[in-house]
């Protein structure tokens, strides 16, 4: 018996290994640095606050009193085709299309002490280095680069509130360590509003740094401890000559004096090296004060052990990958993979190790019973990326819409959330998209709050009359093309998040809101112009503009897209939409004349967003708003094309290269549709329970939910030609419909895809 016993304990730890396959190794982080990608090759930890990465230049925002077009390629602060780099900082965006962030910025220099980071063209003119990919290392939660210029190796490490840095010096008696704190990404002259800096001893500094930026008024204190003592420190102000200054001049500030306090400063610590010895860093970042800062180090890393750091944000980083684990080709799986990645990159953390956060009161708050979160870029995330956490990320997707609640009761506007950024909302972008995480979330089952206190919130946000039109829309069911230049955008955005309001009023039997909210997302017709068959701006006299161009993106109405692509957005009322566009076969031949038609370049010339790497046919996957699109051959007699589509994008938008992503990554948006497109299911429209089936690209996946139940998909002969799907079952059962539930998933249970290289017509 005993015997039996402990053979069985053998086979269940043999199984329980075998089942946390190594999947880390399949995550490429240099994936989407070049061109439009916009992420980061450093080191973070899921859902961390800290995200320790290089920078290789120093571009500002603008250039003689105008936007510098160039800035917007360094919204990560990296650049895949940049030879040199300018040191490693400790906060950065993941793959948008404006950016912020950049702060503390560390480089580790030898020799005479250079203040300033010099140029591109002649590195050795300051502090910056170059380098070669050859000697750049990027994994998860780990970055490591040799700096040529000093021959200087630099490692990075993270966990979520500290980035750890190991540099391993050559021998000399002028090792320094540069702390610059004007350095940031989309940077300009005033942007640094105040820097306070403390050094408590000869390996402890504290401080702070305010920013006025995209968040308009975001305060980020930090605790800097060294491994080893400096022999001496020092800053360099580049503050300009002011009315008065106090009587600080007594002191000489310059040299070893342990309190600095100005706008534009930058530090040094020199040190004496051996050959090949290890100067370590450990920077905690705290949204309220210096001590939370410290308190947040002592807490997450308690010595100086970088490789059981490592390990541990690797190990923190596997735990989560295998949630899903698939079985494909290995460059399908470094594309899963980094997807999966950059999925858990954001929303940020933003709660320090005690529960405390800076609210968008600026008061100091305490999370009670959930993790604060930031960096919410709803108008991308709200289409994938949040559906997919209801499935793969339930306990945080809760702590998600928590924070977004928080945010409206601090909020002096009462209102939910547009884009999120350090107790700050940046304002950015269309709709009011907070509510369609909300209601997905709360139809769903995931959100255990009051959810009728969030639907009052979601009502209070679509009723704030003087933010975008909002009152426009409310009087005449669209936005005057002459009161904005986003007119259809924003009324289309609006009327798909009003019938996710009407979805939860549904739910909570709030009947009274539910028709209200439901009429309001029919708002969609007064954009339609049946003559031309597109979406087209309205004058506030009821007439459509004249000068209208369904291709053009600018000037026609529209954000980030043109009318080719937004006519298609009706993700709540597909069959409606099919019917005011002349019904089943005609829709369907306007999609493929979407997809197969030549946009010309100067279409987009204008748009950073939108590039010809990101294009297929008139479509645009590097954006946004049609990410849905491929998916409505499902509301038509000719499913087999979307799925012939799906497969396209699919092999197309993604690569395991530098350049492998055809837009920004948008917070992992781009990833997300990635993900759930490979498994074969898509939430065309959040708010309901409903996901629309396309064509898979793994053979197999199972994903490990966090209620212990596991749902599996399959599909039989898979092959790149085989991107048809034949037939489908779902725990044995044929669907009929092109559709699966969510109870579907979360209830654990098999989902089988019969591919052919024969269309199913």
């Amino acid at each position: 018996m005993i015997k039996k016993l402990i053979l069985s304990c053998l086979l269940f730890a043999a199984f329980t290994v075998s089942a946390q396959q190594n999947l880390v190794q399949y995550v490429k982080p240099i994936i989407g640095t070049s061109k439009m990608g916009h992420t980061y090759p450093g080191a973070t930890v899921p859902f961390g606050a800290v995200q320790l990465s290089p920078e290789t230049d120093t571009l500002s925002y603008e250039v003689n009193g105008k936007y510098n077009g160039d800035v917007y390629k360094y919204c990560a602060g990296y650049k895949y085709e940049d030879k040199t780099i300018t040191g490693f900082s400790h906060t950065h965006f993941s793959g948008t299309g404006h950016s912020d962030l950049g702060d503390f910025l560390i480089m580790p220099t030898q020799g005479k002490l250079q203040m300033n980071p010099g140029t591109a063209a002649d590195p050795k003119s300051g502090y910056r280095s170059a380098y070669t990919h050859a000697n750049e290392v990027a994994e998860a939660g780990y970055y490591k680069v040799k700096l040529d210029d000093d021959n200087i190796l630099a490692e990075l490490t993270a966990t979520n509130r500290v980035g750890m840095h190991r540099y391993t010096f050559p021998k000399s008696d002028q090792s320094h360590l540069i702390l610059d704190l004007m350095a940031g990404i989309y940077n300009y002259e005033e942007k640094t509003v105040w820097t306070y800096v403390r050094v408590v001893n000869d390996t402890l500094v504290t401080g702070y740094r305010q920013t006025n930026g995209w968040a308009r008024t975001r305060t980020v204190y930090f605790a800097m401890s060294f491994s080893k003592p400096f022999k001496s420190y020092g800053r360099k102000s580049y503050d300009p000559k002011q009315a008065y200054r106090g009587f600080w001049g007594k002191f000489n500030q310059d040299k070893n004096f342990p309190e600095i306090a100005g706008k534009k400063i930058k530090m040094f610590f020199d040190f004496d090296t051996q050959e090949g010895e290890q100067v370590k860093i450990k920077f905690a970042l705290s949204p309220v004060s210096q001590e939370n800062a410290l308190q947040n180090m002592r807490a997450e890393i308690s010595g100086w052990d970088f490789d059981k750091v490592k390990a541990q944000a690797q190990s923190t980083w596997n735990k989560e990958l295998n949630k899903i684990q698939v079985t494909t080709s290995n460059n399908n799986k470094i594309n899963f993979y980094t997807a999966l990645y950059h999925a858990f990159i954001n929303p940020t953390t933003y709660t320090d190790v005690n529960g405390e956060y800076k609210g968008l009161d600026q008061g100091v708050h305490k999370a009670d019973g959930f993790t604060n979160y930031t960096t919410f870029s709803l108008w991308d995330t709200y289409r994938a990326l949040h559906p997919f956490f209801n499935i793969m990320q339930p306990g945080r997707s809760n702590d998600m819409v928590k924070s977004m609640m928080a945010h409206y009761d601090q909020s002096s506007l009462h209102m939910l959330p547009i884009w999120s950024h350090y107790a700050n909302d940046n304002w950015c972008m269309s709709g009011y998209h907070s509510v369609s995480v909300i209601a997905d979330a709360i139809v769903k089952g995931t959100y255990n709050g009051d959810p009728n206190k969030a639907l009052d919130a979601c009502v209070t946000t679509a009723k704030h009359r003087d933010y975008e039109g909002i009152g426009y829309y409310m009087d005449l069911g669209y936005i005057p093309a002459e009161r904005s230049g986003v007119s259809v955008s924003n009324t289309l955005e609006y009327a798909y998040d009003d019938w996710a309001i009407a979805q939860l009023a549904k739910k909570l039997n709030r009947t009274a809101i539910y028709n209200e909210f439901i009429k309001r997302s029919g708002n969609w017709r007064n954009n339609y112009d049946a003559a031309s068959g597109f979406m087209r701006p309205k004058l506030a006299d009821g007439t459509f503009k004249k000068a209208f161009d369904p291709k053009d993106t600018e000037g026609q109405g529209f954000i980030e897209g043109n009318s080719w692509n937004y006519s298609f957005f009706v993700p709540h009322d597909p069959s409606a939409m099919v019917e005011v566009m002349g019904g089943k076969k005609k829709f369907a031949a306007r999609l493929d004349s979407l997809f197969s038609m030549h946009l010309p370049d100067e279409f987009f010339a204008h748009t950073e967003d939108i590039t010809r790497e990101g294009i297929i046919g008139g479509y645009v996957h590097g954006n946004e708003p049609a990410h849905h699109v491929a998916y409505l051959y499902n509301w038509t007699d000719n499913a087999y094309k979307g799925q012939a589509q799906i497969r396209h994008i699919l092999n197309m938008q993604y690569k395991p290269t530098a350049d492998g992503l055809g837009g920004n990554d948008d917070c992992g948006q781009m990833s997300a549709w990635y993900m759930f497109s490979s498994l074969g299911f898509y939430p065309v429209s959040p708010g309901s329970d409903d996901y629309s089936l396309g064509s898979p690209l793994i053979s197999n996946a199972v994903l490990n939910l966090e209620n212990g139940k596991t749902f599996t998909i399959e599909a039989i002969k898979q092959s790149d030609r085989n991107v048809y799907v034949e037939k489908v079952l779902l725990n044995g059962k044929e669907i009929s419909n092109h559709q699966i539930k969510h109870s579907d998933i979360i209830n654990g249970g098999k989902l089988t895809f019969y591919m052919s290289a024969k269309p199913k017509k």
